[in-house]
């Protein structure tokens, strides 16, 4: 079974119902950090907060173990990136899974299996 980790602005289209591609078959998980940046959301009215929290306890969600922090500190050592979304890539190859964004930073990564998923306009 294909294994796959959901970046913050793939939650956020999911959540939205803007998609146009639907999820993979497979498992799921989330890095701690979306986790935190989807709670910490400017703006969040109260229903999507509570969307999002119900989001969060339907799905496995990644502390940061000690693979995820070695693979962390290579990634932003070697390709420069904020350390949330070398949190988050690192996720993805400490579960040995496809990183599902729409993040350009993260899909041009030689190291992280990624995954773009279309947006509705």
């Amino acid at each position: 079974m294909s294994r796959f980790v959901l970046d913050t602005n793939i939650i956020l289209y999911f959540l939205g119902g803007r998609l146009a591609d639907p999820f993979p078959s497979g498992s799921y998980a989330i890095s701690v950090i979306s986790e935190l940046e989807l709670l910490a959301y400017p703006g969040l009215s109260s229903p999507e907060e509570q969307r999002v929290r119900a989001f969060v306890e339907d799905i496995s969600v990644t502390d940061l173990t000690q693979s995820v922090k070695l693979h962390a500190v290579d990634l932003r050592k070697r390709f420069g990136l904020k350390l949330p979304d070398a949190i988050v890539a690192a996720t993805a190859l400490a579960l040995e899974a496809t990183l599902l964004t729409n993040d350009q930073r993260l899909l041009v990564l030689s190291d992280v299996p990624t995954q773009m998923l279309r947006v509705k306009p």
